[in-house]
């Protein structure tokens, strides 16, 4: 995978107490809500669930946590696909552990933010958005090998900017479909395991084994499967491509990457669809997909710093037309992952 932290973001104020309680405030709403550390809590369904999560999984680790007073402040729109998500518990995580705990690696930290997602909120969700917003590198993305864990910076062209475009389109991806996606890899596996012993992940099927069995596999999980095969070839073909400054050859592992996503996968979306062919129609913009867990949301785009204001004005011309929705051109830095700031 190769993900990449940028400047939205979610932030916690706080101070700490000694009461063994922590108690939020949203910025954007005024809602106040909270929990204590040592009390069993059930999930209701909201935000405070990532938060709650975040301290059982860290308290099943053993690792000391205080209580605090916190507001928390956004700059990520709304429902957009953004690893929100994966914000929250990144920085729930650093606010609720005590300073007297000891350093715990930011990979590490995504794991435990990761084993929250999955075993509290209920959601079977990769690591891929914590991993990249505990161990960003400004300027890069990060390559991680989920099988050995190993993980590397991949700098980015200085002559390129991130733009994200936000669809209007709210994310419409409900916990249960995330789940089904990998519901249906995981039958891929197996049906293939049952001649091809070897197999115990996707990593391990390679595009000719999967066209070889395609005829007695289920269609649906052949599809599934084969987008997350050919991603992981992209994957590699991109950063080859990065590391040889060939920005024709990204781009077009970004087109095959969406039209996977949209007709293998089936998570993109017609204001998706539509973003993306606005986008790479106009001169400057190299490469352009959709991002995050689709069913709306937000498109990742790569594009030449002069051709930013070109890109916004298409988008701001030609996709309320298509869709009825008003867009939002967001051109974002890539930076370093969570922290505290003193």
């Amino acid at each position: 995978m190769l993900p990449a932290a940028i400047d939205l973001e979610i932030r916690i104020a706080y101070l700490p107490s000694d009461d063994r309680h922590v108690e939020l405030v949203r910025l954007d709403t005024g809602e106040r809500d909270g929990f204590d550390l040592d009390e069993p809590r059930a999930r209701t369904g909201t935000w405070l669930d990532y938060v709650a999560g975040t301290a059982w999984a860290l308290a099943e680790a053993g690792l000391p946590l205080t209580g605090l007073r916190g507001v928390v402040a956004s700059t990520l729109p709304t429902s957009a696909g953004l690893s929100s998500s994966a914000a929250i518990e990144l920085v729930s995580a650093w606010a609720m552990l005590d300073d007297a705990a000891p350093g715990i690696e930011p990979f590490e930290l995504a794991r435990r933010c990761q084993r929250a997602e999955n075993g509290y909120v209920g959601v079977q969700s990769g690591l891929m958005d914590q991993f990249a917003e505990a161990c960003g590198v400004a300027g890069s993305a990060v390559l991680l090998d989920c099988r050995s864990s190993e993980w590397r910076p991949i700098p980015l062209p200085d002559d390129v900017r991130v733009v994200v475009c936000h669809t209007g389109s709210a994310r419409r991806l409900e916990r249960s479909e995330y789940n089904v996606r990998r519901s249906q890899c995981e039958a891929a596996v197996r049906a293939l395991a049952h001649d091809h012993p070897e197999v115990v992940s996707l990593r391990d099927v390679t595009p000719e084994l999967l066209a070889e069995e395609e005829p007695r596999l289920d269609p649906v999980a052949v599809r599934r499967a084969r987008h997350v095969v050919s991603e992981n070839e992209r994957v590699g073909a991109t950063v080859a491509a990065l590391s040889a400054g060939d920005l024709a050859a990204v781009g077009a592992s970004f087109a095959t990457s969406h039209a996977s996503l949209r007709d293998d996968f089936e998570v993109s979306s017609p204001e998706l669809d539509a973003m993306v062919e606005i986008a790479v129609r106009v001169p400057g913009v190299l490469a352009a997909r959709m991002t995050g867990a689709g069913f709306g949301g937000c498109t990742i785009n790569l594009v030449r710093p002069g051709a930013v204001e070109a890109l916004r004005d298409a988008v701001e011309r030609d996709y309320p037309p298509r869709t009825g929705l008003t867009p939002m051109v967001l051109p974002v830095g890539v930076v370093d992952g969570a922290g505290r700031l003193a």
